[in-house]
């Protein structure tokens, strides 16, 4: 059982500045994260997009942001666990959280902060029938070891940007790689698509046009792949990995169990904590709802600051809390290992 102050459900931006938020008011806290990395949407959807609406950033790349937050929160060594979901809450007698993830990792925390973003995020299905039992053997909707598909015949589905990053990467390193697309119509930057074409002009590489809507199999082992092309042609190309990059599709999963009152699929919060319909559960960044919201990664950072405060005075109500400044205070250079 793991004993925490607060227990922050999503690791994308908002998530990690309220670990720092957090740390200065000296309350610890742990990330859970469905995703297998940190970073949320910024790190998974959009990782090379530039973003520049961040204060003090003329412009910022989506993943630049991400390893800049955690080397702001360092001082405050926060404790991921990741590619888990929470599954259940119960709250104790002495107003404090029970939770259990999906991998059965227990927690008993004082507060609970929703930072999911727009849910937690599965991959989009390549759904034929019966290929899910090649999944992370032959069929792969994460490159997590990219020299586990040198020299293998690879092809890749999908439009978008990881879709193309990922085959422009296998360009040279597997033995033959064909991306499949449903459309002309690209999702993923221009940039990458022109290259992703020379390469095709080239002899590198291949292009094909339609929908996967079969598969072939023999003695346990994938060995093929059924498209049929935009102009209703049927290909049948032999493969050894299938990369599937579909997108990622938001589901508020099980915090809708939990008993918190919703607008639509977003938490209703108040907007002097940020807390929910359950007190003690607070929720901030895209998640959240509340009259006027703006779904901003700088709205969810406010929301964090505030959020944060309350959760101090929530944990010690006779304690004055004064607000100090990062600027000047001592305290606050100590905590942050500011030298003298």
């Amino acid at each position: 059982m793991i004993q925490t102050d607060v227990v922050i459900v999503g690791a994308g931006p908002c998530g990690l500045f309220q670990v720092f938020e957090l740390g200065l008011l000296d309350l610890r806290a742990h990330v859970i994260d469905a995703l297998p990395i940190i970073g949320g949407q910024c790190a998974e959807l959009y990782p090379d997009k530039p973003i520049y609406d961040i204060p003090g950033f003329p412009t910022v790349g989506a993943l630049e942001l991400v390893d800049r937050l955690v080397q702001q929160i360092k001082p405050f060594s926060p404790t991921f666990h990741l590619g888990q979901q929470v599954q259940e809450v119960r709250k104790l007698e002495d107003g404090s959280f029970h939770l259990v993830t999906s991998t059965g990792t227990e927690f008993n925390t004082k507060a609970v902060i929703i930072a999911g973003g727009v849910g937690a995020f599965q991959p989009v299905l390549l759904r034929l029938e019966g290929l899910e039992k090649y999944d992370d053997k032959q069929l792969f909707y994460r490159v997590k070891d990219p020299s586990l598909h040198q020299g293998k015949k690879v092809v890749v589905c999908g439009g978008g940007d990881s879709a193309l990053d990922w085959a422009l990467q296998m360009v040279g390193k597997a033995s033959e790689v064909t991306l499949i697309h449903r459309s002309a119509a690209f999702k993923a930057a221009p940039a990458s698509v022109s290259k992703f074409k020379e390469l095709v002009d080239a002899g590198k590489a291949k292009l094909l046009l339609g929908s996967v809507l079969g598969y072939g199999e023999t003695e346990g082992r994938l060995t093929s792949i059924n498209v049929t092309g935009i102009d209703q042609v049927k290909h049948v190309l032999e493969v050894d990995h299938v990369l599937a990059f579909y997108g990622l599709s938001p589901k508020l999963g099980p915090i809708a169990e939990w008993g918190l009152t919703l607008n639509k699929h977003q938490i209703e919060v108040d907007t002097e904590k940020f807390q929910t319909s359950t007190p003690g559960i607070y929720a901030v960044g895209d998640i959240n709802y509340y009259p006027g919201k703006k779904k901003l990664i700088l709205s969810g950072f406010h929301e964090g600051a505030l959020a944060a405060f309350a959760i101090k005075h929530q944990l010690f109500p006779n304690e004055k809390i004064n607000l100090q400044y990062t600027t000047t205070s001592t305290s606050m250079h100590k905590k942050l290992g500011v030298p003298d």
